[in-house]
């Protein structure tokens, strides 16, 4: 017989009408809901005291590159620096007490700010023959010792400057190579253990690389996974048959296709319609005022049609106004099912393009809280078109909510407040969503816990449609196992 899992004394959420629940009991078995209501527990029922807790939908980050963002705890961060004189600061100072045997990873360096492109002379004037990779903060750009790409098989006198996106990417995917995969397992296990304790019950990952045999070997049940796969790796995805939903783990599927269309604001490459606004000086814009497409829109629109074909949703990331509209007319043209990721800046008519079309906007609001300052540098004239959330939503487009980790933390609380206070300045309130509507977008697509909905549940002690919990959660269940607890809870 199934062992079930009986939660007791809930009081459930339904975020479609944004109403609280009678107290009252749930009951999983073979990670479904079966019943609800006054139960009593069967002898082979697990038992799960819900105390009176709110209960609402398990919640999802939809955009991770988990590899990486669990190895951050391993990694020097280089997020609180502000100058290039900061980074390097860091960087020597790390270098005393590091082991000379390892390479030294970091990762959060932001040089949008800055009036030149980080040059690899000046990193190697610290590192000396010490091979030191720097990931930025956006992870759009590297910023790399000699010595370290020459780990990388790279030759240092052809990358005199950090490598930006379609050099990048290929060494991004590397550098996690440079480790045992058992550490890296070790280190993804203890993230998603964390990502319980914040109530997450599933990810989408984007990390590069092979996810099928990467997700096979960890066998992880704690939380569901949809993995992507690149361009560079389609045709292998094609030839397995692995569309969309393709189990490859206990709870882990292939997810979408994921391309990178546009660069970053953070390397000032997000393609936008009209040029970027740049103090006198910044030389940085001169031969791409208006950022750069990375992948062109034929062939951009061959993919899709490719993925449409095959079984396989897009992801199609896309930060600027232009990439946006140019990603739009792909789905318009192949009929692909999908999102855009970020969709940081849209034009005046995208919102309402993305409805007609089914487009969903997977977005990270917590971005704004780092971005504001730059946006309003380099974008002072479209801001009001930047995390344009209240106008996505009043036009019918499906938001999901999510990370982007390690660009933000993973924490799904972090984006909700994001979504809804848009920073400690609240900056360009009128685009705000309410905490009803962020929780809807952080819980992939479940609105309320009833039977036949997949067994995935946060408890938390105060009401999350009035505000974030204000202590830990209590308890996360994922597919019917209990995989967070708070150790003082009943």
């Amino acid at each position: 017989m199934t062992r079930a899992l009986v939660v007791t004394d809930v009081r459930p959420v339904d975020l479609a009408t944004g109403t609280i629940d009678p107290r009252t009991c749930l009951r999983i078995r073979d990670g479904v809901i079966t019943d609800r209501g006054d139960l009593t527990p069967g002898p082979d029922e697990e038992l799960l005291d819900g105390a009176g807790g709110y209960a609402l939908p398990g919640l999802w980050d939809r955009h991770v590159h988990l590899d990486t963002w669990a190895s951050m705890a391993a990694r020097l961060d280089l997020y609180d620096t502000s100058s290039e004189e900061e980074v390097l600061d860091a960087v020597a100072q790390h270098l005393v007490t590091a082991d000379p045997s390892a390479a030294v990873i970091a990762m959060g360096y932001r040089s949008s700010s800055w009036d030149h492109v980080p040059l690899t002379s000046a990193l190697d004037a610290v590192a000396g023959d010490r091979p030191v990779a720097l990931i930025s903060g956006d992870g759009h750009n590297g910023w790399l010792s000699s010595a370290a790409l020459r780990m990388l098989d790279l030759d240092p006198a052809r990358h005199p400057t950090a490598l930006h996106e379609d050099e990048w990417f290929p060494v991004l995917g590397s550098i996690g190579e440079l480790e045992p995969a058992e550490v890296l397992d070790a280190r993804v296990r203890q993230a998603l253990r964390d990502a319980a304790s914040l109530g997450v019950t599933g990810v989408v990952d984007m990390e590069f690389g092979d996810a099928p045999q990467r997700w096979a070997r960890r066998g992880i049940t704690g939380v569901r996974v949809r993995a992507a796969v690149y361009p560079t790796d389609l045709r292998g995805a094609i030839a397995e048959g692995r569309s969309t939903g393709t189990p490859f783990g206990p709870l882990a599927h292939q997810g979408p296709l994921k391309i990178i269309s546009d660069g970053s604001l953070g390397t000032l490459t997000a393609h936008c319609c009209q040029p970027y606004v740049t103090p006198a000086g910044d030389r940085r814009l001169l031969a791409h005022p208006c950022g750069l497409q990375n992948v062109p829109a034929d062939e951009l629109a061959g993919l899709l049609a490719s993925a449409r074909q095959h079984g396989l949703e897009v992801a199609v990331h896309a930060i600027g106004d232009a990439a946006v509209d140019i990603a739009l007319d792909a789905f318009e043209a192949t009929g692909a099912v999908g999102g855009i990721e970020h969709a940081q800046l849209i034009s005046a008519g995208a919102a309402s393009r993305m409805a007609a079309l089914g487009v969903e906007a997977s977005v990270q609001p917590a971005h704004l809280l780092d971005d504001a300052t730059t946006m309003d540098r380099v974008w002072a004239d479209r801001t009001d078109r930047a995390f344009a959330l209240r106008a996505l939503l009043d036009e019918g487009v499906v938001l999901a909510l999510g990370s982007d980790a390690p660009v933000a933390p993973l924490n799904p609380w972090r984006a909700i407040d994001a979504a809804v206070d848009r920073g400690p300045t609240a900056w360009h309130p009128e685009q705000a969503i309410t905490r009803r509507e962020a929780l809807l977008a952080s819980t992939d697509g479940v609105s309320t816990l009833a039977p036949g909905g997949p067994g995935d549940l946060v408890i938390v002690d105060d009401d999350p449609l009035r505000a974030s919990p204000a202590g830990a959660v209590r308890s996360t269940v994922c597919a019917g196992t209990t995989t967070h607890r708070q150790e003082n809870a009943a």
